[in-house]
């Protein structure tokens, strides 16, 4: 976090219990989560059983004769879970109040519990959090601010205050530096629309065009200072030391160190760098009286070993700059290499800028089925995506293979991707590969007994009202509804997917895949999980890609659990009656899709299909 605990105010009480906040709400964390256990140990042992078909037989179509209510499987019945979760909801919003997050923290976050659940998962330093990458957040790039343009990147004040405008019509948010770190440094969501501006060298027209301006619209900016130029005339005009003091006294303003000479730092001696990163850092502290903790690298350029330097002089992130490939906060390489964009292209970053999916306030459980639906276009590692995110997951086990989007016509499915696998021997069927269980039925079909070992270790899907769970299928342990009813009390759908592609938000070896046929062949892909924000995400690759690359590109997409369904010829996405892939996929029997979340843990989402 860009903020200690004492800092913060937190450790200021003198009750003896609350001297260490970390330790007693990790406490809370960890108490709950086993009252949850408990809670669902519970359940389980009150569940109820069903009869199954037996696993030597083919699965032919499921008879909806004594199928359970569709009502009562899709909906969240409130029980001891969601009154405790309302109770920690109280807890945390109580402890919030206790002590509120210094300056940066408190902008980003109003719960205290977030923090901490952020903290205690944040990426190691200094990778970019996968929760963040799904956000866009332009970091504007300026320099001189001057009446009379110079050079084609000079602005007027004129033309500054049309940015700042502009900014403010279209309800964007500037960020500080601080919150732009926290955030990719732990996921922390954003205020809508992010954006962060940012001045290099120390000219001037910062102090007499800029500073005025940000005071006047209350927005907050970085100022990158090389100590050589202050209070001297190095080709054009410079801020004084009382001028940077005065700015930097004021919390709209972050100063960041820019090096002392401005020399480009690829190929500089380990002397040279070491000047350029710590004596910078020394005299800004030593002038201002405030820690300098970000870096600028000098024209955004460096090579390995600035890399190295800035991150021994203990810098928490550094920002830079490449004309030829201008990049979003959250597509840069890591915290030590922020991208940004020239001032040129506001214009266009004003309607990019997004502060990613929804998250929940409060203490969540790992779950949210209550956000919207919403598409997402995306390129990752130079391969085009399709997500759409949010909503309820559910699952529907046609009568007969079909295109998804007349499995899920008349459904209350918003959208959908092609889900397990069925066996080509049986083309006329809805024969799948190992157990499934939908809602669309109500009933289990077990996996065939000769083919279930070969799919040992592959993910087992399990989704209920509230939540979600993927674990390594076991053909002994498996294969009937009281088995997946002990994984999940809950579940209403359960099916066997092709292979793992994230877990817990790292991306999976081919060893992951088993004896998956070509696995890391390219080819189109269709896929489901988990993003960061405990979100359903589905989606499919545009263009060709293997299992493992595929895995990769989602792990920095945010997923935080990812598996591969039934890919290849067969991936298929469809969003509001419309197939978003550019060919006819064939046809399938069982597709994974969304519907509307209504409330927080309730929503009617009744499936049914039609069988004429």
């Amino acid at each position: 976090m860009s903020t200690s605990w004492k800092s913060a105010g937190l450790c200021s009480t003198p009750a003896r219990w609350l001297r260490w906040p970390k330790v007693w709400l990790t406490l809370i964390v960890v108490g709950l989560t086993v009252c949850l256990s408990e809670l669902d140990r519970a359940a389980a042992f009150n569940a109820g059983s069903a009869m199954a078909q037996s696993p030597d037989a083919p699965t032919g179509t499921p008879s909806t004769d004594t199928a359970p209510s569709l009502n009562t499987l899709c909906q969240a019945q409130p029980g001891a879970k969601t009154e405790l979760a309302r109770f920690v909801s109280q807890v945390t919003s109580t402890v919030s109040m206790i002590e509120q997050p210094a300056r940066g923290m408190g902008a980003i976050v109003e719960q205290v519990a977030p923090q901490v659940l952020a903290y205690l998962n944040s990426s190691p330093f200094p990778t970019i959090h996968p929760a963040a990458r799904q956000a866009k957040v332009p970091v504007m790039m300026y320099h001189d601010i001057l009446p009379e343009k110079q050079v084609f990147f000079d602005v007027t004040p004129a033309e500054f205050e049309e940015h700042l405008k502009l900014i403010k019509q279209k309800g964007l948010t500037p960020i500080t530096m601080d919150q732009l770190v926290s955030h990719l440094r732990t996921g922390l969501p954003l205020p809508p629309k992010p954006i962060l501006l940012t001045f290099d060298d120390g000219y001037e027209g910062h102090y007499t065009h800029v500073y005025p301006l940000l005071k006047k619209y209350k927005y907050p900016a970085v100022f990158s200072i090389y100590t050589a130029k202050v209070g001297k005339k190095m080709g054009r005009s410079s801020l004084t030391w009382e001028q940077l003091r005065e700015m930097a006294a004021d919390p709209l303003v972050t100063i960041a160190s820019h090096s002392v000479s401005h020399t480009v730092m690829e190929g500089l001696s380990p002397v040279q760098l070491l000047v350029e990163t710590q004596e910078s850092k020394r005299i800004l502290e030593a002038e201002l009286g405030i820690p300098i903790r970000y870096f600028t690298y000098p024209e955004g350029k460096y090579d390995q070993a600035a890399w190295d330097a800035v991150k021994a002089a203990g810098y928490g992130a550094a920002l830079t700059m490449n004309d030829l490939d201008e990049q979003l906060a959250g597509e840069s390489k890591d915290l030590l290499a922020i991208g940004r964009i020239g001032q040129s292209r506001i214009q266009e970053m004003v309607d990019v800028a997004w502060e990613g999916p929804a998250q929940r306030n409060g203490l969540a459980f790992g779950f949210d089925f209550a956000s919207p639906i919403r598409r997402i276009d995306a390129a990752i590692d130079n391969v085009p995506f399709v997500f759409i995110a949010g909503g309820k997951p559910v699952t529907v086990h046609h009568h007969t293979r079909a295109q998804v989007p007349e499995i899920k016509a008349n459904t209350p499915i918003v959208a959908a991707v092609d889900g397990g696998f069925f066996n080509l021997e049986w083309l006329d069927s809805n024969y799948m590969l190992g157990p499934v269980f939908s809602q669309s039925t109500g009933q289990f079909v077990p996996g065939k007994r000769g083919e279930i070992p070969f799919l040992d270790g592959r993910p087992l899907v399990l989704i209920g009202p509230t939540a979600v769970k993927f674990t390594s299928f076991n053909h002994k342990k498996h294969n009937t509804l009281e088995a997946v009813q002990a994984e999940l009390p809950e579940v209403t759908d359960a099916f066997v997917a092709a292979g793992w592609l994230v877990d817990n938000g790292q991306p999976q070896p081919i060893e992951r895949f088993g004896r998956l046929y070509d696995a890391n062949e390219p080819r189109h892909r269709a896929f489901w999980g988990i993003n960061q924000q405990g979100q359903p995400q589905i989606g499919v690759s545009i263009e060709p890609i293997g299992s493992v690359d595929l895995g990769i590109a989602l792990a920095k997409a945010g997923f935080r659990d990812a598996v591969m369904l039934d890919s290849g010829a067969s991936t298929s996405l469809a969003y509001k009656g419309q197939s978003l892939v550019g060919y006819t996929p064939r046809p399938v029997p069982h597709i994974v899709g969304l519907v509307p979340g209504v409330g927080a843990l309730n929503s009617n989402c009744a499936i049914s299909t039609s069988k004429e």
